[in-house]
């Protein structure tokens, strides 16, 4: 059975599940920034999926690299799989902008996290969920 580790669970909140991974807003308004977590348990590299869920993965990746690009107008995307502090695979997609607060270092210790207000937490999960559901049916 599938759950979240408690560090995620804390840091986001979910915008939905789609095929293969539970996609999460980070609950940090600085950037728009999307974790995706493969329904998978014990699973802690990319490398330890099935060749087909790993396929899967690329294009949730994929589908929410476009999403935030779109969305947002981000002149960069930033991908990565750490997974130092958080053992659980779980996929950063964040997008940058030249004029973000950490351009253009990383996002980590750069900043302190910026919580979302209500109204623009509601806001930016359903814009996701929507662009990312369309997205994926394509």
């Amino acid at each position: 059975m599938f759950t979240l580790h408690q560090r995620l669970k804390d840091d986001t909140i979910e915008i939905a599940r789609l095929k293969l991974s539970v996609a999460l807003l980070m609950n940090d308004s600085s950037f728009p920034w999307v974790i995706l977590v493969p329904m998978r348990e014990g699973v802690t590299e990319i490398q330890d999926l099935s060749k087909e869920d790993r396929a899967a993965l690329m294009e949730e990746m994929t589908a929410a690299a476009k999403v935030i690009r779109k969305v947002f107008k981000t002149d960069k995307i930033n991908i990565g799989a750490l997974g130092n502090i958080v053992p659980q695979l779980h996929i950063h997609i964040i997008g940058r902008s030249k004029t973000d607060c950490a351009w253009p270092g990383p996002v980590w210790g750069n900043s302190h996290p910026v919580q979302y207000g209500q109204e623009d937490m509601d806001k930016n999960i359903a814009i996701l969920r929507s662009a990312l559901q369309e997205e994926l049916s394509c």
